[in-house]
């Protein structure tokens, strides 16, 4: 169990998460067990890339019939799952996945996880990006 034992990923705050491979059906946790799982496609030995980070109140009912595990396991060679857990809480579970989302990037993740914090607009930089040019270039502004 040297290469499918524990691997730990780093979500965009910083923080390491360490998970557990899951290989076998025996190896899931119990029924009613809550967490944290992601699915993964091992590129070389030891070299690792997330494809799905979810969640679940019950990892074990969640895996053995989820329905993007086919589209991973075909599409893009998913070879393996990996389950953190328990997470007792439904608020500490979308908390960890969501930073685990945002840090890995993984590309079966379709939706876009809203930030607290509000972007900054790229529009209104280039237009003054824009204009900076302009003037350094000896070009007259436009007028609309």
């Amino acid at each position: 169990m040297f290469l499918f034992g524990s691997h730990s990923w780093r979500g965009e705050s910083g923080r390491r998460y360490r998970f557990k491979c899951v290989l076998t059906k025996r190896d899931m946790p119990e029924a009613g067990v809550g967490g944290i799982y992601v699915f993964v496609r091992r590129r070389w030995v030891f070299c690792l890339e997330p494809l799905y980070v979810g969640k679940a109140h019950d990892l074990r009912g969640r895996m053995l019939g989820h329905e993007k595990w086919p589209r991973a396991f075909w599409y893009y060679g998913a070879t393996e799952r990996y389950v953190l857990g328990p997470i007792r809480d439904e608020v500490d579970r979308r908390r960890v996945e969501e930073d685990l989302i945002r840090g890995l990037k993984p590309r079966m993740n379709d939706m876009e996880i809203p930030q607290a914090k509000p972007a900054k607009s790229k529009r209104r930089s280039a237009a003054r990006n824009a204009f900076g040019l302009g003037a350094l270039l000896g070009q007259r502004p436009q007028s609309a």
